[in-house]
């Protein structure tokens, strides 16, 4: 079913966040910020609220700042996560793209075509979401004491950072701030994976279970490197329409 998750995902939300902006490279992004950008972040609070959706559509709940000091989270706290991820009005457009998707695959043939087929496939992907955010978010984080959070680096290389953000999801902080291995990533996806035999009766069994395992994985790997450079991207965007609008402004 998901065998394409990572190509619409990051398209899903490139997409909306370079609508009209067609020449925004990852260097530009990445770029210093102009000085006076600068000495507007040197003055502002380190703990900034990170937006609620990053390219107006990936849900950003779960993001923190790697350079701030570290405070754990409540078990209510992950819940709530898991929740807002869960419930958040773009989660259920995602499940209609991964289900448009499978259906135009016929993956899992036994759903049917039509609309019945696509109610059984949306369905299915919708409990994916849920069950793999509560489990990875919440249950096994709280469970095991690990944070449930994307720490991001915010600087650096453009290759150190990519490779920072996708490592995070085999790596996690504890509640005490450690780093550990991500136990929560993978236990909860595998839970997640070996539950979706009961309802993907045309991919059963060891094989089929670990490759829906380790595409959940590698997306929210992909979700994480997009979330690290969110930040990057709007900075960039403000910057441009700051131009053009000044350049706008001098034209006689």
């Amino acid at each position: 079913m998901k065998k394409y998750q990572l190509l619409a995902l990051g398209a899903l939300c490139l997409a909306q966040a370079l609508h009209g902006q067609s020449d925004v490279q990852l260097s530009d992004v990445a770029e210093a910020p102009e000085p006076q950008a600068a000495n507007a972040q040197a003055a502002a609070p380190a703990t900034v609220e990170p937006d609620k959706r990053a390219y107006g559509v990936l849900p950003n709940y779960r993001t923190a700042e790697l350079g701030a000091v570290y405070t754990p989270i409540t078990v209510k706290q992950k819940f709530t996560i898991a929740r807002k991820d869960s419930l958040d009005w773009p989660s259920y457009f995602t499940a209609s793209m991964f289900a448009g998707i499978s259906q135009l695959n016929n993956s899992n043939p036994s759903f049917g075509q039509g609309m019945a087929g696509f109610g059984k496939r949306y369905g299915s992907s919708a409990l994916d979401q849920v069950t793999g955010n509560f489990l990875t978010e919440a249950v096994m984080p709280s469970l095991l004491h690990q944070d449930p959070r994307y720490f991001r680096k915010g600087k650096g290389s453009t290759a150190s950072r990519l490779l920072y953000a996708a490592s995070r999801s085999v790596v996690a902080k504890s509640d005490k701030g450690n780093w550990t291995f991500n136990a929560s990533e993978f236990l909860g996806n595998g839970m997640v994976a070996s539950l979706g035999n009961l309802y993907y009766k045309d991919d059963r069994g060891f094989s089929p279970t670990m490759q829906r395992m380790f595409s959940q994985i590698l997306t929210d790997s992909l979700s994480q490197c997009l979330k690290e450079y969110w930040p990057d991207v709007k900075a960039f965007m403000e910057r441009r329409k700051a131009r053009k609008a000044a350049a706008r402004s001098a034209t006689p």
